[in-house]
């Protein structure tokens, strides 16, 4: 029996996009980019009226099958919680279906709604940040991006079997204050599902060690060494599978590489993302508008804001 919360509370929550792998990290590397959706929600005596604000809003659901409507109440339930009605207000940035964790961004922002308004409520603690780590997680079915939202900077994660459940681990890395981002957005969109489908069962021994070798040099990149980012983006065991499923992504991420800058697809594409210890060239930029994509330059993120 879930206790209600009362009418007339509200929180905002502001959370950060993502992206994924970071070449060789796959589904276990991630980092906080400062593409933003903020989420205000307030609770009412009957009833749900959702309001969504820039990308997508056409697309998604106004409903309580919106996915941040059913992170929140997923949020409220996990505390012993329910609400009677509210009223949710999503402004969104997060760029859909292009590799920046936008549905991530949706479920931690849910989560992390659902906590705040536990704690405005002042009847009960808000979650933890570990609660919404795995939560988030759950939602996703791997913690790269959910992870990299609800923590900021840079991630790395892992998942443990135990009890017949999965428990989603993170730990935050401290990212070397050289380094800088910078998305190459296109306006094809990418499904996670389909291009996870394009990914072998089995790899060569030779790329696993290849790959893990770079996972762990990216640790080393990304914290305390940035001229180790090109090699420390290599990467053997997805995004040679998805390549001809994204033919300009591909292109672009193996001209960058080129030249000398760190380039990898973000997440499951279309999106590229280039870290580097200075900032991206003009000339780089230009050649991702060439390829028919939109360049921006964005922080290395913190982690969602709550209230």
């Amino acid at each position: 029996m879930y206790r209600q919360l009362p009418e007339g509370i509200s929180t905002r929550v502001r959370v950060p996009a993502s992206s994924a792998n970071l070449g060789p990290g796959f589904d276990c590397l991630g980092i906080a980019l400062g593409i933003h959706d903020e989420v205000t929600v307030t609770t009412t005596d009957t009833g749900l009226t959702v309001e969504v604000i820039g990308e997508a809003a056409e697309q998604v659901p106004l409903d309580a099958n919106h996915l941040v409507v059913r992170a929140i109440l997923s949020g409220l339930a996990h505390a012993g919680f329910s609400v009677s009605g509210m009223h949710l207000r999503c402004v969104n940035v997060i760029p859909h279906s292009r590799g920046l964790g936008s549905s991530a961004a949706a479920s931690v922002s849910g989560l992390a709604a659902a906590s705040g308004l536990l704690a405005a409520s002042g009847v009960a603690a808000p979650l933890t940040t570990d609660e919404l780590v795995q939560l988030s997680s759950e939602f996703e079915g791997h913690p790269d991006n959910a992870a990299a939202s609800v923590l900021g900077s840079a991630v790395v994660t892992w998942t443990e079997r135990t009890d017949d459940r999965d428990r989603y681990q993170a730990r935050g890395l401290r990212v070397h204050p050289d380094i800088s981002a910078t998305v190459f957005v296109p306006s094809t969109e990418s499904s996670t599902a389909f291009t996870r489908g394009l990914l072998p069962d089995e790899v060569p021994r030779a790329d696993a060690v290849h790959n893990l070798s770079r996972a762990a040099l990216a640790v080393v990149a990304l914290t305390s060494d940035p001229s180790c980012l090109l090699a420390a983006t290599e990467d053997r065991l997805h995004q040679p599978y998805r390549a001809a499923a994204m033919g300009p992504t591909a292109e672009l991420v193996a001209a960058l590489r080129k030249r000398g800058h760190a380039a990898t697809v973000s997440g499951a594409g279309p999106s590229v993302l280039v870290l580097g210890g200075a900032p991206l060239p003009s000339d780089a930029r230009d050649l991702g508008i060439e390829y028919g994509f939109v360049p921006q330059t964005v922080e290395i993120a913190g982690g969602v804001e709550i209230g």
